[in-house]
Formats: structure tokens, C-alpha cells, sequence
């Protein structure tokens, strides 16, 4: 496992960027059997497959562009797109690949902690909740960290985490068993967003997605590339790798009317100069690809 630090609480501003052009000759046609599987991304398929039949056909074009986008980007992206009213999911074929979580592990430990308070298993004080707005507002690692320690650890907090849907992560034995040295995927994100939207108490669904669509500055890439009549709302991370100097760049939230689409992107840039930059690019243009323009001004 490569060694990763979190840096995370600066603001930065992401500059306007440049998208690939592609030009698509016929409509994307998603299916199982027409999606190219990495061994890395077969076993979690098999347990989830793919099924993009309900995507409309400007969608589907756009996850042609997206997907061909991605692969002009350095290292790799693991992407999984949802449509809540239909049940359509596009995976990449790194969906499955394993990536440090970084900050998006945060809204785990939101959502853990607002059922354990629910539960009578603790009681959040005034301060906890201000920390719980700091994490989600902005990242705030030095919160995170308050919390985590406070509520129990890796005992508490990652023997509930597959609960959300994060069946994939796991720690590693060569790092502290800490929030910011936890493995997943974009599989793990796209099931706790889902399970945040469709199964949280609507009182703590509804405050989450307040504090996803009014996130600081430094919060605003990723899917908040779908533009402001997406009304997106993201939970980001990012971190370097300090082995081979590549950068992590992570992104999972919603768009669109009723939070109808969800999309996790889980960004490894490889070794490239000024990975941050060009993993909020990426991550940033998938979202911006997929979505900018694609809601009529009546939503």
C-alpha cells in the first residue's frame, strides 16, 4: 500500500478548463456484456451488475464522451453514475479498483454518528455537531480527527461502515487504522450516497444534502462540475501519495431534480506534475461532461 497524507483545509479555486472534444458517431448502447471488465472490477459486477437500460439517449452519449475523456486524463478514474428513478448504473472499469477514501470517508462517519445518537448510543453535544458541520463544509481534518477519536475509533466507526454500503474498504496493517488511511472504492461511495438519500431518517438526509450543496470554495470541484442548474452537492477528498508522488483526487454526490442522479469518481493521477490540479480537472470534467447543461432552466 502506497503511503498517502492528507492535505486538505486550503482553499483553491478551480480554473476554467479546457474539455476534451469528442465527437460520437452513433448512441452509447450500455450493457453488461458490452462493458469491458478489468479483473480488478469482475467480482464487484458480479455482485452488482450493470444495467444502464434506463438512461436516456443524451445521457448515454454523454457517458460515451465522459468515458472517452477520462482515458485521455492521466493514471486512472474509477466512475459509477446512478439514476435513482430508473435504476441505471454506468460503471468504469475502475469502479472497483481500491483507492485511499481520503475526506469522502467523512460523510461515513456523519452518518454514523447521527444514527448512534439516534440509537442512545451517544449524545452529540453542541460542539460535535459544530465539528460534524465543519467536515462536511469544508473538510476539516483536525474535526474529523476530534470525532474520530471521540466516538470510539476504528472499533466503532468501521465495524458499521459496510451498514452503509462501504463493503469494500478495509484498512492495512502498514498504517494507523485512522479515517484518512482507509481503502475503497467507487462502488463503496456510490452505495453511501445511495444509502445517505434512500434510508438515512428524512431529518438527517435532509441536513446532509443542505451541507453538500453549500460547501466552501475548496469543496467546489468534482461533481460540483455539473453546474449551478444541476444543483449538485459533493463530499470531497484529496491527498498525495507520497511513494510515487501521485495524487488521489475523490468526488461522490448528486444532481439534479430530487437528487435524482448520483455520481462517485475516485481519481489516481498517477505520477504527473501538479497532480491536485490535474485530478480536480478530471474530476471536474467528468461531472462537467456528464451533466452541465443538461437541465432545462425550469428545474
Amino acid at each position: 500500500m502506497r503511503t498517502v497524507a492528507i492535505f486538505e483545509g486550503r482553499g483553491r479555486r478551480l480554473f476554467p478548463m479546457v474539455l476534451f472534444a469528442v465527437s460520437v458517431a452513433v448512441l452509447l448502447t450500455v450493457t453488461v456484456t458490452a462493458v469491458t471488465m478489468s479483473a480488478r472490477t469482475a467480482t464487484d459486477d458480479a455482485r452488482s451488475p450493470q444495467d444502464s437500460d434506463g438512461f436516456d439517449s443524451g445521457l448515454l452519449v454523454r457517458i460515451e464522451q465522459a468515458e472517452a475523456y477520462a482515458r485521455t486524463r492521466p493514471g486512472f478514474a474509477g466512475i459509477v453514475l446512478r439514476d435513482r428513478m430508473t435504476g441505471a448504473v454506468w460503471r468504469s472499469a475502475d469502479a472497483g479498483t481500491l483507492i485511499c477514501a481520503c475526506s469522502t470517508q467523512k460523510l461515513a462517519m456523519v452518518v454514523d454518528l447521527l444514527l448512534r445518537n439516534d440509537s442512545g448510543a451517544i449524545t452529540l453535544t453542541g460542539e460535535d455537531r459544530a465539528l460534524i458541520h465543519k467536515m462536511l463544509n469544508s473538510s476539516d481534518d483536525e474535526a474529523a480527527t476530534t470525532l474520530w477519536y471521540r466516538y470510539g475509533g476504528a472499533a466503532e466507526y468501521a465495524a458499521r461502515f459496510p451498514s452503509y454500503g462501504m463493503t469494500d474498504m478495509k484498512f492495512t496493517d502498514r498504517h494507523e487504522h485512522h479515517w484518512g488511511w482507509i481503502l475503497s472504492t467507487s462502488n463503496d461511495l456510490d452505495r453511501l450516497i445511495n444509502y445517505v438519500l434512500e434510508e438515512l431518517p428524512a431529518g438527517h438526509r435532509d441536513y446532509i444534502v443542505g451541507e453538500m450543496r453549500s460547501v466552501e470554495v475548496n469543496q467546489q470541484w468534482g461533481v460540483w462540475g455539473a453546474g449551478a442548474m444541476a444543483r449538485p452537492g459533493n463530499k470531497n477528498g484529496w491527498s498525495d501519495d507520497n511513494d510515487d508522488g501521485s495524487w488521489l483526487m475523490n468526488s461522490v454526490g448528486f444532481v439534479g431534480p430530487e437528487e435524482r442522479y448520483t455520481l462517485a469518481i475516485m481519481d489516481n493521477t498517477g505520477v504527473v506534475e501538479g497532480g491536485d490540479e490535474v485530478g480536480m480537472e478530471t474530476t471536474t470534467g467528468i461531472s462537467e461532461i456528464l451533466f452541465d447543461g443538461y437541465f432545462g432552466s425550469e428545474y
